[in-house]
């Protein structure tokens, strides 16, 4: 049991100064003056900062197959070290998730080793559709279906539009999907290839352009119009995209969400020039203008989540010939310090971010007791303090990779101490790996 004197709870739009019971895994009680009787461990959170634990919704950890770069014990550790007490893994790992099996595998895998909570994704082809709506059958024990309709390996591209439509038309959970069109795609890389150019990491938002976004997530749009899906829309990128998003209802309200990822509120194309292929992506960065859209569109709610999109390669795949370096980003363990540091320029309420990334993804895939600090609710917590701050170095940071885009960062807030299901998983510094995390549960009809 644990109680959290005198701390600045960061909550439902407020900040208030309370404490907080922690007993059997959920918060038993929030108010003022709060004592027991019984065997207590008492934290002192004077001039601290309490939240709800961060809901990633989109990342990488690369278990089974891809070992060599990430698992899901080292990034579940490294989640947990930056504030994030949930994920959501996407289903390109080798084999991709094309079965109930391969998924139930993962499932397996993190119930054994996994800090964080955590769901996964059912993977898409162009030929697993039997299998895809068979998840129907586990809809609230599952967070979505990943569709990939554009930039994937595996298999997972899917391009077929009648079975794109299949699966609009019959998934009974939400479907999130990755837009950006091939032949849109194609054809630039195609038209820079015949000026000879030689392609380097500055052309990656030439070659996968707004257009190219633009195009496949309104023909996505469509198909949800169409079907009644319940659509989410990852990491978008373009100011071209955000006017087919609505801030007139409230999330829970809306058939049709959207994401957006913490390196596109935070670099610009102006960074290939130091970053090169460190910042290769998809869907790529792009300039300055979008990344300006991007933010006020966050802040007036036509973009639902902030999410990472971790995605960890070696330092010898991210280094080379542009076209031979993989495209993703580590970044699980910094995203709340990022948003905390762009708080601190102005971009961004500490209600506003709270609300985006530990709110709005328990709303969005309608997660079961968690997501706010509410008594009867899971204790999946974070306290952090504003007054230190942490350099990122490589002595630091936790991602198997070993590496971070944001190296050499000063990040404004400390994060002291994460607790998952009540369970103090990680204290300054220190882990505790006595008890895993859970699986999501989802509240579907």
């Amino acid at each position: 049991m644990y109680l959290i004197k005198n701390v600045n709870i960061i909550n439902e739009g407020l900040i208030i100064t309370q404490d907080v019971l922690i007993k059997n895994k959920i918060i038993a009680k929030i108010g003022k003056n709060l004592s027991t009787t019984q065997a207590i461990t008492t934290i002192d959170g004077t001039n601290k900062y309490l939240i709800p634990g961060v809901i990633d919704d989109q990342v990488h950890f690369r278990e089974p197959g891809l070992t060599h770069k990430a698992d899901i014990f080292t990034e579940s550790r490294a989640a947990i070290a930056g504030g994030t007490t949930s994920f959501m893994e996407m289903p390109n790992t080798n084999p991709p998730v094309f079965t109930q099996q391969l998924l139930q595998n993962k499932y397996n895998i993190a119930s054994k080793t996994s800090l964080a909570n955590y769901s996964f994704y059912m993977g898409t082809s162009n030929a697993n559709i039997e299998e895809v709506l068979l998840t129907n059958k586990i809809k609230n024990n599952v967070c979505g279906i990943k569709i990939f309709m554009g930039s994937s390996t595996g298999g997972l591209l899917v391009d077929n539009y009648l079975t794109l439509k299949n699966i609009f038309s019959n998934a009974q959970l939400l479907i999130a999907t990755h837009c950006e069109d091939e032949n849109i795609i194609a054809q630039n890389k195609a038209a820079l290839s015949a000026t000879n150019t030689v392609l380097q990491p500055h052309h990656h938002p030439i070659i996968r352009d707004e257009k190219a976004c633009y195009q496949s997530s309104f023909s996505a749009i469509q198909l949800a119009m169409q079907t009644n899906a319940r659509l989410h829309i990852l990491h978008i990128t373009t100011s071209y995209e955000l006017n087919m998003f609505t801030n007139l209802f409230p999330l829970k309200q809306k058939k049709i969400t959207s994401e957006v990822c913490v390196h596109h509120l935070h670099f610009t194309a102006d960074d290939y020039a130091t970053q090169g292929n460190k910042i290769k992506c998809n869907p790529a960065i792009k300039n300055a203008t979008h990344k300006q859209a991007l933010w006020q569109a966050l802040n007036d709610d036509r973009l639902d989540i902030i999410a990472t999109d971790h995605a960890p390669h070696t330092l010898a795949e991210k280094q080379g010939n542009y076209q031979a370096t993989h495209a993703g980003l580590p970044l699980v363990q910094h995203g709340l310090q990022l948003m905390w540091h762009h708080h601190t320029q102005g971009r961004i309420t500490l209600t506003k971010l709270v609300e985006k990334m530990c709110h709005a993804p328990a709303d969005c895939f309608n997660i079961a007791n968690r997501g706010y600090i509410r008594e009867g609710y899971f204790a999946d917590l974070v306290l952090i303090d504003h007054t230190q701050t942490e350099i990122i170095t490589n002595q630091n940071i936790l991602y198997k990779c070993g590496w971070s885009p944001l190296e050499n960062m000063e990040m404004p807030i400390k994060i002291t101490h994460t607790f998952v299901n009540g369970h103090l998983a990680y204290c300054n510094g220190i882990f505790n790996e006595n008890q895993m995390g859970s699986r999501l549960q989802f509240n579907r009809d």
